[in-house]
């Protein structure tokens, strides 16, 4: 006899998933709102550059060190549980944040923050799993979610600056109060509790490699990122890679390993990681270029800015609202290859642009980045957590974001490091420019910038043309590099999924259920 299908979720669940969402949603803004609060607050706090480094930096280390481990803690004392008290400390933290008197307590601070919001993602994600048990709701309920979390990021840009025009540096780190206190009055009301009964103690050894093999590598592609090549960044990320391979070989031992390994044995599974992995690396570093060309080449504010990158924030609603539906009609891998075939063009449209073409062009082609990301994101996340099991889904929700925050810094540190050296080959100053103020515009486009302020107006106009030059190419081979990649990445991916039927359909030799007979 046929297994009945599973329940459909009602007001209860996606009341719960609006619960959810809403954190995550306000959690990506604080994350990105900084940045702009970060000139306000050295000032304040008379933070060095070194303190400051540590300001923006220390909270993705925490939170791609902890991942792992949490998303695993989530499924051994419940994922309900972390997420609530994930909730409590990131809200405290918050507010110390907020109130921080000097460069240490602020780090302090935000190494919190980090360590907690390592718990809020794969809690969400795991506790979206256990709410929504129908294929196909969950697939939408995932590009809710995923909507949230990447619309964040074009906002944060555009709140933290209205919010930093009226309030002090502080504000921006109070955004997810509210929804932190809110998940604590109605979480425990509307979310579910889940554990895993068989999941054994927690192998503290195991927390150690892991954290060992993440932050190092984590750090030192970030390192690279901003500084090239070095010895001591290149030791970080092999250090993180000899430590990688001694947490594998442990967890291969372990009765109850903090990874269990075996999620990689499902191709849909694998593959979907390894495709969210490859389409972080080739488009999450291109939004830096596009927000740097937009307030360094176009002039723009950080306001004006993101006002510029709201189409794509349109554009990712779309498609992440449209990808579950198409899902359902054709098969994972062809909506999955035909988006990135659209973010293809989207990539190709950013070679085309130029130092007087106007944000319109440089605005269009994120735009279709963005739209064709959509089937990517939401039908990976829905692959990779249909594919683990329930009592497992913490586990593939932690792996899923860690894999993300390393996809993000290696394409920071390859495609940046491209981009750097164009704009060191193609960069020559023009003769009457001092000395001093042409050495440190070599150094990237944004000291060019710098330096142009302290020259007459003549001097700094003959400067910035031949860096924005410069940079401009280097964003066009790094588009270019991306489009040719992720092109590969489609062609892998429709070939290796494309036995994955449509969403909700039985998988391939299985007949749908007959209907019962009539009387």
């Amino acid at each position: 006899m046929a297994d009945p299908p599973p329940a459909r979720a009602g007001r209860r669940e996606w009341t719960g998933l609006a619960v959810l969402a809403l954190p995550t949603l306000l959690v990506s803004i604080d994350v990105y709102v900084l940045l702009l609060a970060l000139p306000q607050l050295t000032a304040d706090l008379g933070a060095g550059s070194i303190a400051q480094l540590w300001i923006t930096d220390v909270y993705a280390f925490m939170l791609a060190g902890f991942l792992i481990t949490m998303g695993t803690l989530g499924d051994r004392i419940g994922r309900r549980k972390l997420l609530l008290t994930g909730a409590v400390a990131f809200g405290v933290a918050s507010v110390v944040a907020a109130y921080a008197t000097s460069p240490a307590m602020l780090i302090a601070a935000r190494s919190a923050l980090g360590v907690a919001g390592a718990t809020l993602a794969p809690s969400t994600m795991s506790l979206i799993r256990t709410l929504f048990r129908d294929a196909r709701q969950l697939g939408l309920a995932i590009a809710i979610w995923a909507l949230c979390f990447s619309a964040g990021a074009v906002i944060g840009p555009v709140v933290g600056g209205a919010t930093l025009s009226r309030f002090w540096w502080g504000s921006v780190f109070l955004f997810g109060v509210p929804a932190m206190a809110l998940l604590l009055v109605v979480g425990p009301v509307l979310l579910p509790e889940y554990r895993d009964p068989n999941a054994g103690r927690l192998d503290l050894t195991s927390v150690a490699l892991s954290l060992a093999a993440v932050l190092p590598a984590i750090h030192g592609l970030k390192e690279l990122a901003k500084n090239g090549w070095a010895a001591l960044p290149v030791a970080g990320v092999v250090t993180g890679l000899v430590c990688a391979v001694l947490f594998v070989r442990r967890q291969q031992r372990l009765e109850h390993p903090l990874l269990d390994l075996r999620l990689f044995a499902s191709r849909s599974f694998s593959t979907a990681l390894g495709a969210m992995m490859s389409g972080t690396l080739l488009m999450g570093a291109i939004m830096l270029f596009i927000t740097q060309d937009l307030q360094l080449v176009e002039g723009l504010t950080p306001f004006e800015a993101g006002l510029w990158m709201m189409p794509a924030v349109a554009a990712n609603a779309l498609s992440f609202l449209v990808s579950p539906v198409l899902a359902r009609r054709f098969r994972p891998a062809y909506v999955i290859g035909s988006g990135l075939v659209i973010s293809v063009v989207g990539l190709l449209v950013l070679t085309r642009t130029d130092t007087t073409s106007g944000p319109t062009t440089l605005a269009t082609g994120f735009a279709l980045i963005f739209l064709g990301a959509g089937p990517l994101v939401t039908l990976s996340i829905h692959l990779i957590m249909a594919s683990a099991p329930p009592e497992k889904a913490g586990s593939a929700a932690g792996l899923n974001e860690t894999s993300g925050q390393f996809g993000f810094a290696f394409g920071l540190a390859a495609l940046g490091s491209i981009g750097a050296t164009v704009y060191d080959s193609r960069f020559a100053p023009p003769s009457g420019v001092p000395v001093d103020a042409a050495d440190a515009a070599r150094e990237s486009l944004a000291d060019a910038v710098v330096a142009a302020r302290d020259l007459p107006a003549d001097l700094a106009g003959a400067l910035l043309v031949p860096a924005r030059e410069a940079y401009v190419d280097g964003l066009h081979l790094v588009a270019a590099i991306s489009a040719a990649l992720l092109a590969v990445v489609a062609v892998l991916i429709v070939r290796l999924l494309r036995d994955v039927p449509p969403t909700g359909a039985p998988p391939a030799g299985v007949s749908p259920p007959s209907a019962p007979a009539g009387r």
